[in-house]
């Protein structure tokens, strides 16, 4: 499983098979995705693709089982050395998002998924969830359909819909 095999950067997409867990005791384990979803092929914005290419070939060792984004040493990058690494602190201080952490990006990416009024069985996917509550989460965050469902009536019921030029603002319509 090389990274060839992971990211494919002319279709613009990355494969989920494994992640890595970080134990209580202390080792990093590659196992399966936490749940059956969790295996899938996302997307990748094409406006990241020439970043994310520069990043490999300057960053990525060339044997196939080369991890993306690694520690010091070639191996899986643990959670505790991220910010150091990284230098992710010197980074969202640069852009004014103090407080900004790396896990805030997939609720970001999250939230734009939804409002692109993507149905919930495609966020799921998108997501790695094969329980609808995280999708719906995001859903409902993103909706403010009632309102506006709200808005339209009142401005049926009122007349004030400027568009409405068929006479029959403010009618019963019957449903049959």
């Amino acid at each position: 499983m090389g990274r060839d095999d992971r990211i494919d950067l002319k279709a613009g997409t990355v494969r989920v098979r494994a992640a890595y867990v970080e134990r209580s005791t202390g080792p990093l384990v590659l196992g399966p995705p936490k749940s059956k979803a969790g295996r899938r092929i996302v997307g990748i914005p094409q406006a990241i693709i020439p970043a994310l290419r520069e990043h490999l070939a300057v960053f990525v060792k060339a044997e196939p089982d080369a991890l993306v984004f690694s520690g010091i040493k070639g191996g899986p990058l643990r959670r505790s050395g991220f910010n150091r690494l990284s230098s992710w602190p010197e980074a969202v201080r640069a852009i004014g998002a103090e407080g900004l952490h790396v896990h805030d990006l997939r609720h970001t990416g999250n939230m734009i998924a939804a409002e692109s009024g993507a149905g919930l069985k495609d966020l799921m996917a998108r997501m790695g969830h094969d329980n609808v509550r995280a999708a719906m989460i995001y859903q409902h965050a993103v909706r403010g359909a009632d309102k506006s469902i709200t808005d339209a009536i009142d401005k049926h019921i009122t007349g004030q819909d400027d568009e409405d030029d068929d006479g029959l603002s403010g009618a019963l319509v019957p449903v049959g």
